[in-house]
């Protein structure tokens, strides 16, 4: 069974950072993603980086998060700088087979203090 498990989550100030960290059977995907929800707001999309490293963002996180993968590791990371209240959200991950079906996490809060 195909498990993709968050962590990295937690509560920081605005300005701080984070990292977190998504860890499964990333070699069988060929794009990982990571996508947030905040309370009341339906899901939204962050960034995504394909098998080969490509990436893409949200225009507007561009500059402040960055997406990578360490394949050795089956992990893929969200570098989160400069954070902000709007920020807060369950961050989930998500990795999409050639066959276009994807996979989830569950999430991982994370709260931006102001």
């Amino acid at each position: 069974q195909v498990q993709l498990v968050e962590s990295g989550g937690g509560l920081v100030q605005a300005g701080g950072s984070l990292r977190l960290s998504c860890v499964g059977s990333i070699s069988i995907f060929n794009q990982m993603g990571w996508y947030r929800q905040a309370p009341g707001n339906q899901r939204e999309f962050v960034a995504t980086i394909t098998s080969g490293g490509t990436t893409n963002y949200a225009d507007s996180l561009k500059g402040r998060f960055t997406i990578s993968r360490d394949n050795a590791k089956n992990t893929v990371y969200l570098q989160m700088n400069s954070l902000k209240p709007e920020d807060t959200a369950v961050y989930y991950c998500k990795g999409r087979t050639s066959y276009y079906v994807d996979y989830w996490g569950k999430g991982t809060l994370v709260t931006v203090s102001s």
